[in-house]
């Protein structure tokens, strides 16, 4: 990601957004995970097992339904979960990086500054050695 835009330095509500999107395509794709999809088996399982067992419709169908939402709310919660950290992380990393380039840009300036004032002594003491 680039430090600076077509209009300058990156603002603070740029840092936030930019970590709120990494942050949630993150969550998005971790979300679900091996517990979840375990779970979501397990669910199954029982159905099947339910079905097989000629357990009622009228029962099976909210066991299903039931777990179903249960995964659905355990994935939501770990997507959540997931989110705040990784928009922590994101924060940190991009306000970092925001101050290093800053950090950089004033030791650049600073250099160029230094190196006037030597071309700038050098040339004064050569005419200096001329005038004597």
């Amino acid at each position: 990601m680039s430090q600076e835009t077509e209009r300058g330095p990156i603002k603070k509500e740029e840092i936030k957004r930019e970590a709120a999107r990494k942050a949630k395509e993150r969550a998005r794709i971790a979300r679900w995970d091996l517990d979840v999809a375990v779970f979501l088996f397990v669910v199954l399982i029982i159905v099947i097992i339910l079905l097989f067992q000629d357990v009622g419709i009228g029962i099976v169908s909210p066991v299903a339904i039931f777990g179903l939402l249960m995964v659905w709310v355990v994935g939501w919660r770990r997507g959540q979960q997931l989110y705040r950290s990784f928009y922590a992380e994101e924060l940190f990393r991009l306000e970092k990086e925001v101050e290093e380039a800053e950090r950089k840009a004033k030791e650049t300036k600073k250099e160029e500054k230094t190196l006037e004032e030597t071309v700038e002594e050098t040339v004064q003491r050569a005419l200096r050695e001329r005038w004597k």
